[in-house]
């Protein structure tokens, strides 16, 4: 109607006033053509952020008419060892048997990250439930490049904060477990495992004790797994425990010649309305003759957060933690945890002074259903803290 009125009062002037006229009212028509297409585009901007902060709003509401739900959540985050830097999570949902209400879903997660220390980092995540629960694949693949610090072997190096010194370190690794059903709740089956572990620019290299800067590592074991949780990237009750049992002889291709026995142990119970209480047993030990790159290292971002993961590394460590996690409103919870550790060459030499305590609070927000993005500031012995982003529950 807008533009059959502009049309008429064209006519109209090209009547009136000839050439002259004609041209205003082209002029006209053109202006009101522009503010049209200025205005449809605004109305288009505004679509799409709308549809942006929908995304967002309903990404942790459950789809069940998607075979698999998968949404992206990026942008900045600040870390203490990797500091300043851009990361990207993608998590996905999806069940092999959409008819069986009471299968545990599978699960799957990638995450990127770059940072302004010329950190960077890509990998994947999962887990992957059969129909029926018949068995289990539990998978991490990942690589990273990373100008860390580097202290020795042991405790007492690295609680001498004069031992503390730069290098780079290149890391890929491969783990993998098929886990077939052998009774409700429990799982048993092989495992593989590949490392790739290269340090270089060492500001000291004497801390490596004379071993290979570079070291490739292959792997095979058994993992026997029990899962009584109501939610694997979120429980509320119920337990986990995973003993796996790693051989890498040298017959494998291995320069380090060693096994690893780990254990994780966890349990989880309701507290009160929207409280849930986790505690977290485990235990990595190695047998024969590890590298420093495979050494187990307290620290990181799953447990003794706050650390600076590395900086305490021997053959063995121990750890444990108990966190409360409590639902504060609609998709937002906080969390508060207290722990200890420590590592040792051996268990005769282990010490009640070398345990190292730990403790931190943390905020979570539901990203999906289930699923929460995590920010946890830790800390330790010495004033040692650090900040960590990351997505599902430590433990």
């Amino acid at each position: 109607m807008k533009r059959l009125l502009l049309a008429l009062a064209a006519a109209a002037l090209i009547g009136a006033h000839g050439t002259a006229g004609a041209q205003e009212a082209t002029a006209a028509d053109t202006t009101a053509a522009a503010m049209t297409a200025a205005r449809d585009s605004a109305q288009k901007k505004k679509s799409l952020g709308k549809k942006l902060l929908d995304y967002f709003s309903n990404a942790n509401k459950g789809k069940s008419d998607k075979k698999f739900d998968f949404s992206i959540l990026g942008g900045p985050h600040f870390n203490t060892n990797t500091k300043l830097g851009l990361g990207l999570v993608a998590a996905g949902l999806y069940s092999t048997d959409r008819a069986d209400t009471l299968l545990t879903p599978s699960n799957v997660s990638l995450f990127g990250d770059v940072s302004t220390v010329g950190f960077y980092m890509l990998g994947v995540r999962g887990l992957h439930v059969a129909r029926h629960d018949r068995y289990r694949i539990d998978y991490t693949v990942y690589f990273y490049s990373f100008p860390t610090k580097f202290w020795g072997i042991g405790y007492d190096m690295g609680n001498d904060g004069g031992n503390e010194s730069d290098m780079m370190r290149w890391q890929a690794q491969a783990k993998a477990s098929f886990l077939f059903r052998i009774a409700p709740k429990l799982y048993l089956g092989p495992t593989a495992s590949f490392d790739f572990v290269r340090g270089y620019d060492f500001d000291r290299p004497e801390l490596i004790e004379g071993m290979d800067q570079k070291t490739l590592n292959f792997g095979l074991g058994l993992s026997l797994v029990y899962d009584s949780r109501d939610v694997t990237t979120n429980p509320h009750r119920g337990f986990y425990v995973n003993l796996s049992q790693c051989f890498r002889p040298r017959f494998l291709g291995n320069d380090y010649a060693f096994s690893t026995t780990e254990m994780i142990a966890d349990a989880y119970a309701k507290a009160w309305k929207g409280a849930t209480v986790a505690a977290d047993l485990r235990g990595t030990l190695n047998f024969g003759n590890p590298s420093w790159g495979m050494m187990a290292q307290l620290g990181g971002p799953y447990s003794m957060r706050g650390y600076y993961q590395g900086r305490y590394r021997d053959k063995h460590k121990v750890e444990a933690q108990v966190e409360l996690r409590q639902h504060v409103w609609k998709r937002h919870g906080v969390v508060a945890w207290v722990g200890a550790g420590t590592v040792f060459d051996k268990f005769s030499s282990m010490r009640f002074d070398h345990i190292l305590p730990n403790f931190g609070v943390g905020y979570r927000w539901e990203f999906k259903k289930n699923v929460n993005v995590r920010l946890d500031y830790g800390f330790g012995k010495s004033g040692q803290s650090g900040f960590m982003f990351n997505i599902n529950e430590a433990f």
